[in-house]
C-alpha cells in the first residue's frame, strides 16, 4: 500500500513538472512572436511611411475657400493639390509591393497618432488571419483582416473589420479608447487605402455590443451586414449604430455612402465586442 501510494504521489509531481514546463514554453513562445510580429511590421518596405495627410486635406480646404483672394494663394493650393496627389501615388505605390509578397493583403489602415497602422488582409475564412501575421507566420498577435464575405469586384456596402484586442497593445486593442469622447474627439477620421483608392473615412458611431445567440431577437446584429439590398437595409444598419453609440458624435451618413466598421473582442459581457462605425462619402 506504501508503494502505491509513493507511485501516486510521483505522478503527482511529474504531472505538475510537465503542466510548467508547457507553460513556461507556451508563455516564451506567445513572448517571441510577439516581439517578432512588431519587428516584421517595421522592416521592409517602409510600412511605416504610410503618413496621413489630414493636415494635407485641410490645407486643401482652406486653400479652396481663400483662392480668390490673391494670386499667391492660388499657387499655395495647386502646390497643396500636387503634393496631395504624390503622397495618395506613394501609398498606392507601395501597398502593391507588399502585394507581390502576400495576394491577400488588400488595404491599409490607419488612424493618425495612434498604434492603429497595418495591413488589412483577407481570407478564405475568417480565422486564418486570427492568428496568422501579414507574412503567414503564425503569431498569436494575429492580423487586421476584412470579413471574407467582402467583395472587391463589385464593391460591397459596408468594409467590415476584425483585429484582437491584444494585451500587448498591438492591433485593435487601442480601439477601446474609443469609449472616451475626449479620444474621439482627437482621432475622428480612419485612412483606408486600397492598390486605387486612398480614402478618409469619419467616424459616426462607437458602440458596445457581444455576438448574439440564434434565438434572440430584436437585436441589432452589425457582423452580418456586409451589404446593403437597398437603402432601408442601409438605413437600418446606420440608425441601429447610432442608437446603440455611446455618445453623439453629431455626425451622419446617407445612402450611396462607403461604410467602414471596425471590430474587436471586449470584456464587459460574454462574447463582447466594441465596435466603431465610419463613412465615406464618395
Amino acid at each position: 500500500m506504501k508503494n502505491n501510494f509513493n507511485k501516486f504521489i510521483l505522478a503527482i509531481f511529474l504531472i505538475i513538472i510537465v503542466i510548467s514546463i508547457s507553460y513556461i514554453l507556451k508563455s516564451a513562445f506567445d513572448i517571441y512572436f510577439s516581439k517578432n510580429q512588431k519587428k516584421l511590421l517595421d522592416e521592409n518596405n517602409n510600412l511605416k511611411n504610410f503618413e496621413v495627410l489630414n493636415d494635407t486635406q485641410e490645407q486643401s480646404l482652406e486653400s479652396n475657400e481663400n483662392m480668390n483672394n490673391t494670386n499667391s494663394s492660388i499657387e499655395e493650393q495647386n502646390e497643396s493639390d500636387s503634393d496631395f496627389v504624390n503622397k495618395q501615388s506613394e501609398r498606392i505605390s507601395k501597398l502593391q509591393e507588399l502585394q507581390k509578397e502576400n495576394s491577400d493583403i488588400k488595404a491599409w489602415i490607419e488612424i493618425e497618432n495612434t498604434d492603429i497602422n497595418y495591413p488589412v488582409l483577407q481570407g478564405k475564412d475568417n480565422s486564418y488571419y486570427m492568428k496568422h501575421n501579414y507574412k503567414k507566420q503564425y503569431s498569436t498577435n494575429g492580423s487586421i483582416f476584412i470579413d471574407k464575405a467582402y467583395s472587391w469586384e463589385k464593391p460591397s456596402t459596408n468594409l467590415l473589420i476584425y483585429g484582437h484586442n491584444n494585451k500587448n497593445g498591438t492591433m485593435f486593442q487601442s480601439l477601446l479608447k474609443y469609449e472616451s469622447k475626449k479620444y474621439y474627439n482627437e482621432h475622428p477620421l480612419i485612412r483606408f487605402t486600397t492598390t486605387s483608392q486612398d480614402l478618409i473615412f469619419e467616424i459616426f458611431a462607437v458602440f458596445k455590443s457581444r455576438v448574439y445567440y440564434k434565438n434572440e431577437e430584436n437585436v441589432f446584429r452589425y457582423y452580418y451586414f456586409i451589404n446593403a439590398k437597398n437603402e432601408k437595409e442601409f438605413n437600418e444598419y446606420v440608425s441601429n449604430s447610432k442608437s446603440a453609440s455611446i455618445y453623439n458624435t453629431g455626425k451622419d451618413a446617407t445612402y450611396g455612402d462607403m461604410l467602414l466598421t471596425l471590430s474587436t473582442c471586449s470584456y464587459h459581457v460574454e462574447d463582447g465586442r466594441f465596435v466603431v462605425v465610419a463613412k465615406c462619402s464618395l
